[in-house]
């Protein structure tokens, strides 16, 4: 029950501080920006830097949540090199950014500068979401530099039985009249869309607001994980409509027929070693169509972990922090062919 002090306490709750662990800027273009979480020490323990590649319609500090809630932050703390990109914002005039740009260019760019550093010549990219799709198709095409491949709750086979693929499939949504009339696909369409997914999550995360209220812990959580929710940015039209009609509705990725800037995306090109992350409850991306990944590349160091939770709090949660951090850290090490010192 929602009481006159409960009400009091929450309204003047400060929202907490998120995207906070101490990073510079190495590189910046157009709206985006790469970004090098500094080291605790001189120098990280392992060698081999890691590149994060966060979804591109959400802001990348999901991965940076808030002190003692920070996947960057943890792996820093565990000796790793991090990077990350931040997409940024884009406006109207990106209207006509094109996939090929953002994960050819961009990505590649940022791929590069990362493996500079190293003395192997080399990166971990770690993808997340979107962010997993967008790498495992760059290190397709371009396989060269990269030391290993993370994805986590990436989609790879766009035909699977969720709801974003019925609906992106059904043939009244036409995505280049939307582009054409809109440019930009606002983010509040996006956050409406997925709000429709389990429209009932609303009235659930309300009532473990009220029942959990006194928790101050999982208030900090919960605030910064809704700050994040509701920070969304809009989608470049250009890059939407070949996103939507390529892969979720023509499913060119898993057919071996997606190309990117011109050149054709065999997933077998991918032999690095590989791990793929999936969750049980992810009703964003559905575990099966995440998993297919595996079952299409040519690596033979390849694994897949498994996990209850969905798709955000399964990567954010205080589970998260025990189990999947140190096992994307222990994959790192595992593959991390330099060590400066042991961990």
């Amino acid at each position: 029950m929602i009481t006159p002090r409960l009400f009091t306490r929450l309204a003047a709750r400060a929202m907490p501080d998120v995207g906070v662990t101490p990073a510079e800027e190495i590189h910046r273009e157009n709206k985006w920006r790469l970004l090098r979480y500094l080291p605790r020490d001189d120098a990280p323990r392992h060698r081999t830097p890691v590149l994060l590649v966060p979804s591109l319609i959400n802001r990348h500090y999901v991965l940076d949540l808030m002190p003692g809630k920070s996947f960057a932050e943890d792996m820093v703390a565990r000796g790793h090199d991090v990077y990350i990109i931040d997409w940024g914002t884009p406006g109207p005039e990106d209207r006509h950014l094109e996939f090929d740009t953002i994960c050819d260019d961009y990505l590649g760019r940022a791929i590069r500068k990362v493996a500079r550093r190293s003395p192997e010549g080399r990166t971990h990219v770690l993808g997340y979401c979107l962010g997993g799709t967008l790498a495992a198709i760059h290190v397709a095409a371009h396989p060269e530099l990269v030391a290993s491949l993370a994805v986590l709750a990436a989609p790879i086979d766009f035909h699977d039985d969720g709801l974003l693929s019925v609906w992106t499939r059904t043939r009244s949504f036409d995505p280049a009249a939307l582009v054409a009339a809109l440019g930009n696909v606002p983010w509040q369409l996006l956050q409406a869309s997925f709000h429709l997914l389990r429209p009932t999550a609303g009235l659930r995360k309300a009532v473990n607001l009220v029942e959990r209220a006194w928790d101050d812990e999982f208030l900090d959580g919960f605030f910064a994980t809704e700050r994040w929710g509701n920070d969304n940015v809009s989608f470049p039209g250009a890059c939407f409509e070949r996103y939507i009609r390529e892969l979720y509705r023509e499913n060119l990725l898993v057919q071996g027929r997606f190309r990117l800037s011109g050149v054709p995306v065999d997933l077998q090109r991918i032999t690095c070693p590989t791990l793929a992350v999936t969750f049980e409850d992810d009703h964003i991306v559905p575990w099966r169509g995440a998993a297919a990944l595996l079952d299409h590349i040519g690596a033979t160091a390849k694994r897949r972990i498994h996990l209850r939770g969905g798709h955000v709090g399964a990567v954010v949660s205080r589970k998260a922090a025990v189990h999947l951090w140190p096992e994307l850290s222990a994959f790192w090490i595992d593959h991390d062919r330099s060590r400066v010192r042991a961990a």
